[in-house]
């Protein structure tokens, strides 16, 4: 028997390189876990959703076991985020993506003055929703990762934070476990193999907004070994 986590790649933060606009923050990848899975000897296809390195994009799905952990949704710089895994936050004021249940949350909603100056809201995560923006000028929060998974104390604890939205003057922070942070001055990308989004970015240049982390699949069996 195995145990297993399996952890899809993230999507990317919204971009955009108007005065005075924010844009929502990516959605973490979908989480997925099981304990005790009966297998049978032979060679199995793993596949690891790769990280996302265009504004916008959505993450890839992570398959193992013939489970499929569902890629994170993008962020977006004037719509609603993307759904996934956990749903991308919003770049406008309506509702962020919806996440997938089991896997992850939903994203942020956005908001807008005049239908103009722009905020996002902030990415969703495993362990939590992104957070709406608060008003026009303050970009969410990402959605909290989740830790804890198998006792595992390497330097990866958590996974899927989700990725920060940005203000019309504040960003917001990135999601715990790995979420990109505030992209004001540059992108934040998720931490790399963690499933976690990327920041929105704002920029005079067209450049890309933070990327979505890649995901990462582990599978833990007794060797039989003392």
């Amino acid at each position: 028997d195995v145990d297993y986590l399996i952890v899809a790649g993230a999507g990317s933060g919204g971009y955009n390189n108007k005065g005075g606009q924010g844009g929502g923050g990516g959605g973490a990848g979908g989480v997925l876990t099981g304990t005790g899975v009966t297998v049978t000897a032979g060679t199995y296809t793993i596949t690891v959703g790769q990280a996302q390195h265009m504004q916008g994009d959505d993450g890839e799905d992570s398959v193992a076991l013939s489970v499929t952990a569902t890629g994170g949704g993008a962020g977006k710089d004037s719509s609603g985020g993307q759904s996934g895994g956990s749903g991308g936050g919003a770049g406008t004021s309506v509702s962020g993506g919806s996440g997938t249940a089991g896997q992850g949350n939903d994203g942020g909603a956005g908001a807008d003055y005049g239908g103009f100056v722009k905020a996002g809201g902030g990415g969703g995560g495993k362990g939590a929703v992104g957070q709406a923006a608060n008003t026009y000028e303050f970009g969410g929060d990402g959605g909290a990762g989740a830790a804890g998974f198998y006792g595992i104390t390497a330097s990866t604890v958590g996974y899927a934070g989700g990725g920060a939205g940005g203000g019309a003057t504040t960003d917001g922070d990135g999601g715990s476990y790995g979420g990109g942070g505030d992209g004001d001055e540059y992108p934040n990308y998720g931490v790399p193999n963690t499933g976690s989004g990327g920041s929105f970015w704002r920029t005079g240049n067209p450049t890309p907004a933070g990327w979505g982390a890649a995901g990462i699949v582990l599978i833990r069996y007794d060797t039989g070994l003392t």
